[in-house]
């Protein structure tokens, strides 16, 4: 299961505008207002107008999985969705995982198991994972690996990154999220 990137063909007439829409968008569980320009993907409008830089940006086009997050429950690729068609849905980022000072438990396998080694592909792979657990808790490592095949890691840090993913979930299963 690849990250997928929805389209929603109702906020079209938005997108046949050309002047800055005003969007209400729920990220982390917090209304933001925010003025944005149609062509605005979500991935510009998390970093630069909400500071949620952990969403990284890398390709561009899809095929990385740096800027993955989890909108409506579904790991979602950032930079190849519209902002102004994000109105309604619920968006996490990887700065919306810790509650209270508290890693969640991927995080926690993620450093323990040496997941990061440059750190820069975490953000995507984590939210991957995430997404993709919490819809199946009880994933093998081969659905694991299919699940993060979209995701990029320039380090090859997979081995460790696959741990880190298998201990999180038992944790993650054991009611520690």
């Amino acid at each position: 299961m690849r990250a997928y990137c929805k389209h929603d063909s109702a906020a079209g007439r938005r997108l046949k505008r050309s002047e800055p829409v005003d969007l209400i968008l729920r990220v982390n569980g917090e209304e933001q207002s925010v003025k944005v320009e149609p062509q605005q993907t979500l991935l510009e409008v998390l970093r630069e107008s909400f500071g949620f830089t952990g969403t990284k940006e890398a390709c561009g086009e899809g095929a990385c999985g740096a800027c993955t997050v989890i909108v409506d429950g579904l790991p979602s690729l950032a930079c190849m969705m519209l902002a102004v068609e994000q109105e309604g849905r619920n968006i996490e980022t990887i700065e919306g995982l810790s509650k209270e000072g508290e890693l969640h438990p991927l995080q926690e396998a993620w450093l323990e198991e040496y997941g990061a080694q440059c750190g820069f592909c975490s953000p995507g792979m984590i939210m991957s994972a995430k997404g993709y657990l919490e819809s199946h808790p009880d994933a093998g490592e081969d659905d694991i690996k299919e699940a993060l095949g979209g995701n990029i890691c320039v380090c090859g840090n997979y081995e460790h990154i696959l741990s880190a993913v298998l201990k999180g979930r038992e944790r993650m299963k054991a009611g520690g999220c």
